[in-house]
């Protein structure tokens, strides 16, 4: 087994629950009726996700101002039996305190042979894109800023061995994402979760120069800027009447999209220390990118508004870390991704976690990997990214 006792995994890629007094705790008075709360519902509500399903009456649902979120703990399955995965809790008692609990999840942690993670939103979706809906500019501050305020409090600041800090930013203002970016670093925060494509949430591309102020500050700070699967707001549906499989399985297509942007834009050019970490959708099609990217660069960049001096591979090395949970192809082909380029993910508790094996997976899958490889895959090439050195 190549995952020695000394060996510390560390996910770059978790997710919690916000627990009920999340906001009603932390928001002004005058804002807890219309910031989000936890509601019972009465059965004859609509799905605000454009589902078009029905609340089932009796089960917790969010609520936002007056719309009704019930994906109370999205995708949040750990520890159910593979038939029932995919079914999203109901009501809190329906979820492992873990979801939702530091102290029960660093126990879950220690049953699962997990060092140290990095935790995504859940109802304020993956980047805080949710809080781009409200409609009173203040609230969706605050809203954003007591989310930051609550992992830092309740998650990181008494396990710092355990959590990565990570905020998210209210990106649809511009101004107010670097005052807060600020504020997180000084807080210590290594990390922010960020739309992976902002164009389809209504907001310029990448190529442009709108980012540029912000992404100056990421690089002030050494922060990293995480794009999670599925924070652009659109997943991958083939058909209208497609399986959840399909989306399921192309979710690295996401990833592939987002990667391609930036290696074509003027990001890694005008942010030279800007560093981007590309969650949930696997490392075993970078190898195709890298050399389709490349041949793309060689035969069209003269004729094409692009960088025309450095080849798509060598920018992808200096700015950009791909993670798997499971990826055998990926990992065979570690050397032409980079070794220093791969982190791994647990994605707890959400339905591709193998909690409470996640530590006999990783080993299973790379018993043939050299010691040295795997401890930079699973350990120390996160640690190094995001400066979160063992305590």
């Amino acid at each position: 087994m190549p995952l020695t006792d000394d060996m510390q995994l560390v996910s770059v890629d978790d997710h919690l629950v916000e627990r009920p007094g999340v906001w009603t705790e932390r928001l002004p008075r005058k804002f807890v009726d219309r910031g989000p709360r936890i509601a019972v519902a009465k059965g004859d509500e609509t799905d605000q996700y454009g589902f078009g399903r029905g609340v089932p009456k009796g089960s917790q649902v969010w609520m936002l101002e007056d719309a009704v979120h019930p994906q109370l703990g999205l995708n949040a399955v750990a520890g159910k039996p593979r038939d029932q995965i995919g079914t999203d809790p109901l009501r809190f008692d329906d979820m492992i305190p873990g979801c939702y609990d530091p102290a029960s999840r660093v126990q879950d942690m220690d049953i699962d042979g997990v060092q140290a993670q990095l935790l995504f939103p859940s109802f304020p979706k993956f980047a805080g894109t949710m809080f781009q809906t409200v409609k009173d500019p203040e609230l969706a501050l605050l809203c954003t800023k007591a989310w930051n305020d609550f992992v830092h409090e309740e998650w990181v600041t008494p396990y710092p061995d355990r959590f990565i800090p990570i905020g998210i930013l209210p990106y649809w203002d511009l101004e107010a994402s670097i005052a807060e970016l600020r504020r997180l670093a000084d807080r210590g925060v290594r990390a922010i979760s960020f739309p992976e494509n902002p164009v389809p949430l209504g907001h310029p591309s990448f190529p442009t120069d709108h980012w540029d102020p912000l992404f100056d500050v990421f690089e002030e700070v050494d922060a990293v800027v995480c794009i999670h699967f599925g924070t652009s707001g659109q997943v991958r549906l083939t058909a209208p009447d497609a399986p959840m499989a399909v989306m399921i399985t192309l979710a690295g297509v996401n990833s592939i999209n987002a990667v391609g942007d930036l290696l074509f834009s003027p990001v890694f050019h005008r942010h030279p220390n800007i560093k981007f970490s590309v969650a949930e959708g696997g490392i075993g099609w970078i190898p195709w990118l890298l050399e389709r990217a490349d041949i793309t660069w060689e035969r069209h960049r003269y004729y094409q508004n692009i960088n025309q001096t450095v080849r798509p591979s060598d920018l992808f090395q200096k700015h950009i870390w791909g993670c798997f949970i499971t990826d055998h192809y990926g990992v065979k082909n570690r050397h032409q991704i980079g070794v220093d380029k791969v982190t791994w993910e647990c994605d707890y508790p959400h339905s591709d976690s193998f909690w409470p094996n996640s530590r006999k997976v990783a080993a299973e899958m790379m018993v043939d990997v050299p010691d040295e490889e795997v401890r930079k895959m699973v350990e120390t090439n996160a640690r190094k990214l995001y400066r979160f050195p063992r305590i």
